[in-house]
């Protein structure tokens, strides 16, 4: 189903995704209202919900299409603003699985038919996930819980057992996180609970554009309390910083004389993606070492598995979130099953297993 006040956008919507004959727009409606009374005639296992609408705008509308069916997938759809793309972000923090950013004219070819490939893309990436686990639910935060302990060798996907790495044996020195869909409410989750009493730094590549970059760098400083910020190029790698890909460009380290350094590269796309994780993971593990630890979060397609090979290579370690807290298990499990993880886990049990590792003695 649609959701935009807009004739012209419910059109160019629904022309876009039934472009693809995987795809059926069984429903439209001009505001959230008539999205739900359009819910107990049609069913619906997507909905692409516009946020500024008369009568009942998208934020209000989300929580009752979310409880009126549960496990159905919302996909937020606005203009690309800095006041949208914080909404946007409280969306996924809300239970929306994605966004996309509307094209700013449906006259412009070439825009409108990057956003038709991302809208077919982004829908049928949350219709697989909803149809294989039902209605899944990220795992929240649970403040002060203590770590597990357990080694986790019984690892599961829907194909079986997967073959685990040894367990890291030297502290990281540095973390770098790759997360796509659904990956702003894990980053939350993760970081609030992770940078409590531990001081090294992060990195993190999440496929976002420019506007929406600079604003979950806002958003993390608010929730764990370190700085936060879109890198910037020749910026010196400090403890206790967390630097954030800027969108529309890769974020890649270089090794320096006293601090490694934050480099931009403004490169083609890699895996689609602009950031991508793997230029950033490839440029990181040289320098790094044993001493790096990668953190593979929910996200649809397999970016980062390559660089990650180069990670692992390199005597560096990755850990995956696990298939059932994961919005989308394509970035966590192409490396799971390329058998690159020592550890695949759910999203709450991250930040305890991670933290052990990096406050035990040092190797």
């Amino acid at each position: 189903m649609v959701v935009d006040d807009s004739a012209v956008i419910r059109g160019l919507l629904a022309r876009g995704l039934e472009s693809d004959s995987d795809i059926k727009v069984v429903a439209s409606a001009s505001n959230g209202e008539q999205a739900l009374k359009a819910l107990e005639r049609h069913d619906v296992e997507i909905v692409v919900l516009d946020i500024e609408m008369p009568v009942m705008d998208g934020m209000t509308a989300l929580p009752l299409l979310l409880k009126a069916k549960p496990g159905m997938q919302v996909i937020m759809a606005s203009t690309l603003t800095r006041h949208n793309a914080e909404i946007s972000l409280r969306a996924m923090a809300n239970g929306a699985a994605d966004y996309v950013a509307k094209p700013s004219s449906s006259s412009e070819s070439h825009s409108t038919d990057v956003f038709r490939r991302e809208l077919i893309d982004k829908v049928k990436a949350v219709a697989s996930a909803g149809r294989s686990s039902g209605a899944r639910q990220i795992a929240k935060p649970m403040p002060g819980r203590a770590p597990s302990g357990r080694t986790p060798v019984k690892s599961l996907s829907r194909t079986g057992p997967l073959k685990l790495r040894p367990a890291p044996q030297a502290r990281p020195d540095i973390v770098a996180i790759g997360s796509s869909t659904g990956g702003p409410p894990a980053l939350f989750t993760f970081l609030t609970d992770f940078c409590r009493d531990v001081s090294l730094p992060i990195l993190i590549t999440q496929h976002m554009p420019a506007t929406f970059t600079s604003l979950l760098a806002e958003h993390i400083t608010r929730a764990c309390r370190w700085p936060a910020a879109e890198g910037k190029d020749g910026e010196p790698i400090l403890p206790r910083r967390i630097y954030v890909a800027p969108g529309g460009f890769h974020m890649t380290v270089e090794r320096g004389d006293t601090n490694n350094m934050i480099r931009i590269q403004d490169g083609p796309q890699e895996n689609f993606c602009k950031p991508s994780v793997d230029p950033m993971l490839r440029s990181m593990a040289p320098i790094y070492g044993a001493r790096m630890l990668v953190i593979m979060l929910t996200g649809m397609g397999h970016d980062g598995r390559d660089g990650s090979k180069v990670v692992t290579a390199a005597g560096g370690s990755v850990i995956a979130q696990d298939e059932a807290t994961s919005v989308v298990w394509g970035m966590p499990g192409a490396v799971a099953t390329a058998g690159l993880c020592s550890a695949v886990l759910p999203l709450n049990d991250l930040a305890p297993y991670v933290r052990k590792l990096v406050l035990r003695s040092a190797a």
